[in-house]
Parts: structure tokens; C-alpha cells; sequence
């Protein structure tokens, strides 16, 4: 499957079946698994789209946002770098999406006003009820490179689910402070009070983190450390206990070191895959007001995978 270009557009649909209505942004955009998500999805629901990949280059964000909406897309999905230009970019941005500082999905009204959403956090919220049958506001978190896009929007979410534990544990603290200060802001909203002291920051090579592992009863890793397969764990896999729940985001490949080992040491494991889903399925339901066919994205994801 191709990837487009902004110049590309104007002749995107020469010669095709199906009209591109919907889109994945970034760059680069080629590795995106977003069209064998989407595609299944629009088929299976009888929507006369298609859904293609489009390279855009950093600074040309909200340029490309008015050439897509001319072009007759309705909806637009952000991936790196740009889910920051993307929130500046928008007219309107949903209240979670600004506390995660990124936004990942667009949507157009028919004068082209660009709403912003941020799917990753309630996307990772369903996908813990989905792998493990509890709410992620029950549970006690830490995330493991808490200081990225990915970290920052699941951190948000325990907040916005309201966790009773929260802790934060990166490379450095540099990012991480700024951050705790965000949440802290977050819960003094009215209807997230709670006690503030709940949310904790460490460094990873802090002494007190195999504690804190083990006061915890879901550990994510949302670091890419697990990408290639001699990756070790982020952290010694002993510390993992049979009463954890382990997430690691990555999802390609399936079992990374630290679900291996964790599993080895008796915790209940998942991978990502379950948040590319819900995160995809979450975005078609802003554009198309209706449900997701969760089986028609999973089976096209996976068989891409299986490719």
C-alpha cells in the first residue's frame, strides 16, 4: 500500500474505486499500520472510503490539514512527529487531549473546523478492561518511561480514571517534573479530587524502584526498550511477581523480553496491540458516530503483522 504526498492530492482518486476519505498523517508514514486498521473497518460497515497514508513534512501540519479537508477528507490520524503541531493546529481541542499535550485523531465539521482528540489514553483504559477484566482506575500504576508521548497520555488517563498510585519513572527526571505538576494541576479539577500525593516521580536507576514495582499491581512499559529481540527488560525481571499485571505498548514483537520474563514469573501479561486497537476503533467512532467492528480491525491488523 502506498504512501501520498500533499502534491498527490489533487489526483488521489484518479482511477480508483473508492474515494481516500480518511487519512494517517506523519513522517514518515510508511510503517504505519493504521490503513490495515482502518481499511477492514470502513469495508466492513459498507463505507464508500478508503483510508491512505500521507507524508507530510514538519511545519506544513495545519497547511496540510486545509488541503486534506479541500480534497474531501473527513477525518485525519496523527502519528509522529507530529501530534504536537496537530494540537496547535486545531480550532477546538478536547479538554483531555490539551492535558496530554498531543493530539492523534481529527475531525472535520463541513466548514472544516479541525476538532482535536487524544485517543491514546481512553484507548489504553479499554484495552486494560479488555486484557486483564478490571477497570484501570482500580488498580495501583507505574509506567516505566513515563517521560515520552506514549507516557504522558497513559499517565493522564490514570489520572483521569482516578488511580489511587501514579508512578511516574523514567531515565531521567528532567521531563518528569514538569509533568507531575500537570497531573497534580489535573486532579484539583472539581471532579477529580483526590489525594495529590498519589502521584510519584523516580529516576531508573533509583534504589527505591523495585519497591515501588512491587507496591504497584500494573507495571507499563512504554518505552521502546523491547523493539529488537536482544532488547533486555527495562528493569530486572525478578522484580516481577505473580501478582502483577505487565503491559508492555510494544506489540511488534508480540512477547517482548520483559512479557517473557514476566510471565515466567507467574504475572498476567498483554502487548499493545490491544491500544493500537482500541486507539484506531476510538477515532472511527469521532467520524463516524457509530460503533467500531473491533473484529474487522483486529483480523486486518493481525494478518498485517502476520505479513
Amino acid at each position: 500500500m502506498k504512501s501520498y504526498t500533499l502534491s498527490d492530492l489533487a489526483s488521489i482518486n484518479e482511477n480508483e474505486t473508492k474515494p481516500a476519505r480518511f487519512a494517517v498523517i506523519g513522517n514518515p508514514v510508511q510503517h504505519s499500520l493504521s490503513p490495515q486498521l482502518h481499511q477492514p473497518a470502513l469495508d466492513s460497515l459498507g463505507i464508500d472510503a478508503r483510508y491512505v497514508r500521507v507524508e507530510v513534512e514538519s511545519g506544513k501540519v495545519a497547511e496540510a490539514f486545509d488541503q486534506l479537508f479541500e480534497a474531501g477528507f473527513l477525518g485525519i490520524n496523527v502519528t509522529v512527529p507530529h501530534k504536537l503541531e496537530a494540537l496547535e493546529a486545531c480550532h477546538a481541542v478536547d479538554p483531555a487531549a490539551a492535558s496530554m499535550g498531543a493530539v492523534n485523531t481529527i475531525v472535520f465539521d463541513k466548514d472544516g473546523k479541525r476538532t482535536g482528540f487524544n485517543t491514546d489514553g481512553p484507548g489504553f483504559a479499554r484495552a486494560i478492561r479488555e486484557e486483564f477484566s478490571v477497570d484501570l482506575g482500580d488498580l495501583k500504576v507505574i509506567i516505566i518511561g513515563a517521560g515520552g508521548g506514549a507516557g504522558r497520555a497513559i499517565a493522564t488517563q490514570c489520572i483521569i480514571e482516578n488511580c489511587s498510585q501514579v508512578i511516574l519513572v523514567n531515565r531521567t527526571l528532567e521531563k518528569l517534573a514538569p509533568l507531575k505538576d500537570q497531573l497534580t494541576e489535573l486532579i484539583s479539577r472539581e471532579d477529580l479530587e483526590g489525594p495529590r500525593d498519589r502521584i510519584e516521580i523516580m529516576s531508573l536507576d533509583d534504589p527505591q524502584l523495585e519497591s515501588a514495582i512491587d507496591a504497584s499491581e500494573l507495571i507499563i512499559n512504554t518505552t521502546s526498550v523491547g523493539l529488537n529481540s536482544a532488547d533486555p527488560s527495562p528493569f530486572p525481571s525478578r522484580w516481577v511477581e505473580p501478582h502483577h499485571l505487565v503491559y508492555d505498548t510494544i506489540y511488534n514483537p508480540a512477547r517482548t523480553r520483559l512479557l517473557r520474563d514476566a510471565e515466567a514469573q507467574g504475572a498476567r501479561i498483554a502487548n499493545g496491540l490491544s491500544l493500537l486497537l482500541h486507539q484506531g476503533a476510538l477515532s472511527l467512532e469521532y467520524w463516524l458516530n457509530q460503533d467500531a467492528p473491533l473484529g474487522a480491525m483486529r483480523e486486518g491488523v493481525q494478518t498485517a503483522l502476520k505479513g
